[in-house]
C-alpha cells in the first residue's frame, strides 16, 4: 500500500497531510512533542507513549466530542462489538482519549456500494468554555480526494491538531473548519503538526476492510472501547 499523508488544521495533503482543530482562542495544555514519534506508526502508538511518558492526561471517563464530515451523501458509523450502527452524515460522537476507533465510510459520490474503514486515535483533549464541548467538536473531515486515493490503495494521514494562538498562521477555512495543508510524502505531518500546535487526533484513511476470521475481530476494532452518542438538536 503506498502511502498519502495529509496535515489539517486544527491540521497538513501531497500525498501527506495535517488538520486544526477546535477554537485557536482555547487553552493549550503543556506543549507535549513527539520526537521519537512518527505518523506513520500503528495507530494507538502515538497516544499510549503519550500516557506512558506521563503528560497531563483528561480523566479515563471523559469523552473528547468528535464531528465527522465529508462529501454531500457520505454516511458514517461507528462500531459497537463489532457491528456497525446505522450511518448519518456529519455523525457527533464523544470518544476517549488514548483510544482508537475504527468507523465505516458509505455513500461515497460516484463510488456506487464501495466502503472504507478508517481509523481515529485519540491522542489528547480540546479544553472548551465550561458547557461548550459539543459547540467545539474536534473536526474529522473527509474529502473526496482522501476517499479515492483509499480506494486505490494508498494510506491516507490527517495529523489533527490545536494551533498555537501566539505562533498561528491566517489560512483559509472550509465550511467545515479550517483546511488541509498538503506536505510532501517525504515529510512527518505528525512532526509539522507539532510546530504549529498540539495534536489532538490522527486520522489513517486506507482500503483495509473488515476479517472474516472472527478472531480477528477484536484486534482490527482496537479492543472495542466504548464511546458515547452526542445527539444534536434539530433546526
Amino acid at each position: 500500500m503506498s502511502r498519502t499523508s495529509v496535515l489539517l488544521l486544527l491540521v497538513i495533503s501531497a500525498a501527506a497531510s495535517i488538520t486544526q482543530a477546535a477554537d485557536p482562542r482555547e487553552i493549550l495544555g503543556a506543549p507535549g512533542g513527539h520526537a521519537l514519534l512518527t505518523g506513520d506508526m500503528p495507530a494507538g502508538v502515538v497516544a499510549a507513549t503519550r500516557q506512558s511518558m506521563g503528560y497531563q492526561q483528561p480523566p479515563p471517563t471523559y469523552y473528547q466530542p468528535v464531528e465527522f464530515h465529508g462529501p454531500e451523501g457520505v454516511r458514517f458509523s461507528l462500531a459497537q462489538y463489532g457491528s456497525f450502527e446505522e450511518g448519518e452524515s456529519n455523525l457527533m460522537a464523544g470518544l476517549m482519549i488514548g483510544q482508537v476507533y475504527r468507523f465505516r465510510v458509505t455513500g461515497i459520490p460516484q463510488q456506487a456500494g464501495a466502503e472504507l474503514y478508517p481509523t481515529i486515535e485519540m491522542v489528547d483533549r480540546t479544553y472548551p468554555p465550561p458547557g461548550l464541548a459539543t459547540s467545539y467538536p474536534i473536526p474529522i473531515n473527509l474529502d473526496q480526494n482522501d476517499l479515492i486515493a483509499a480506494l486505490e490503495g494508498r494510506l491516507v494521514t490527517r495529523v489533527i491538531y490545536l494551533e498555537d494562538p501566539q505562533t498561528a498562521t491566517p489560512l483559509p477555512e472550509g465550511p467545515n473548519g479550517p483546511a488541509a495543508i498538503d506536505v510532501p510524502e517525504y515529510q512527518d505531518p505528525l512532526e509539522i503538526a507539532d510546530l504549529r500546535g498540539r495534536t489532538v487526533a490522527i486520522l489513517r484513511i486506507g482500503s483495509l476492510a473488515p476479517p472474516r476470521a472472527e478472531v480477528l475481530q477484536s484486534q482490527f476494532f482496537f479492543g472495542h472501547p466504548s464511546w458515547a452518542p452526542i445527539f444534536k438538536p434539530q433546526p
